[in-house]
């Protein structure tokens, strides 16, 4: 039987919400203030949202990180879902080393993996004669983000009839055609599950885009915190007030979607008793 939060346990958790989302409150704030200052507020202004979009290094750092991360999610996504399915369809025998050896990047340190990928790209660029820079980011990213899809792909694949797969080979699909038509339909939520993750964790990576960018290219969690050594300017606090709505935004898309097809479903399900 479930019991409701008392008084105890209800202020408990509004002060952990609290404690997580005030300072983004006022950073929120303060994106509006008219001054630079980050303690006093001097009044209302959208200056630092147009000098936001006027141009500069900080724009320049976002189309940067926005690219890499749509880029990396798409091709995690894609080859992350063909390792879930042939992962899927091994025997146990494999399946099980295969499977730990997936769970490693997630496992380090992000650290660790940075200077790992740092130290194979500088090698590999000694004997091939390239420099790190926008390919051996956008690389470092796909390997980190692939064992997130495999990961949110495996639990839809288990839950397969394996006889639906049989079937429509039966009345004449190809594999190919039942891949297409039985087999991504039922997976299909997984998949998006690991295309958001994937996207997400590109787009707040410091760490191992740190040791793995080079020079010549940079994100905006690098040049957050290439800033953060003087001075924060506002528009960061802007860039990040836009971020946080655009993510809350995607969030609320997300739920009500699911919300409305479990609805579907219970329709479905109610009009089949009938």
């Amino acid at each position: 039987m479930n019991k409701t939060p008392g008084f105890f346990g209800r202020f408990y958790m509004g002060f952990i919400l609290f404690f997580l989302y005030a300072p983004i409150f006022v950073l929120i704030a303060f994106s509006f203030n008219s001054t630079r200052s980050r303690t006093v507020w001097t009044g209302f202004t959208f200056e630092w949202y147009r000098r936001l979009f006027v141009g500069g290094s900080i724009l320049d750092a976002f189309y940067t990180t926005l690219i890499i991360a749509v880029l990396a999610a798409v091709i995690a996504t894609i080859i992350g879902t063909m390792a879930a399915i042939g992962f899927y369809n091994m025997r146990s025998r494999l399946k099980t080393p295969l499977t730990q050896i997936n769970n490693i990047p997630m496992m380090n340190a992000d650290i660790v993996t940075g200077v790992s990928l740092s130290l194979l790209f500088v090698s590999l660029g000694t004997a091939l004669q390239f420099r790190l820079g926008f390919g051996t980011l956008l690389i470092a990213h796909i390997v980190f983000c692939i064992p997130y899809v495999v990961l949110a792909i495996m639990p839809k694949l288990r839950q397969i009839d394996r006889h639906l797969v049989d079937a429509a080979c039966d009345l004449g699909c190809t594999w190919m055609q039942a891949f297409r038509k039985v087999i991504i339909p039922e997976i299909r939520p997984g998949i998006i599950n690991g295309l958001i993750i994937a996207f997400t964790l590109s787009i707040d990576d410091f760490v191992i885009s740190y040791f793995t960018a080079g020079g010549n290219i940079m994100t905006l969690p690098m040049k957050i915190f290439s800033m953060t050594r003087l001075r924060v300017s506002p528009e960061i606090n802007a860039l990040s007030t836009i971020l946080f709505l655009s993510v809350l935004m995607l969030l609320i898309i997300i739920n009500v979607r699911d919300v409305r097809q479990e609805e579907n479903l219970k329709r479905r399900t109610a009009a089949l008793k009938d």
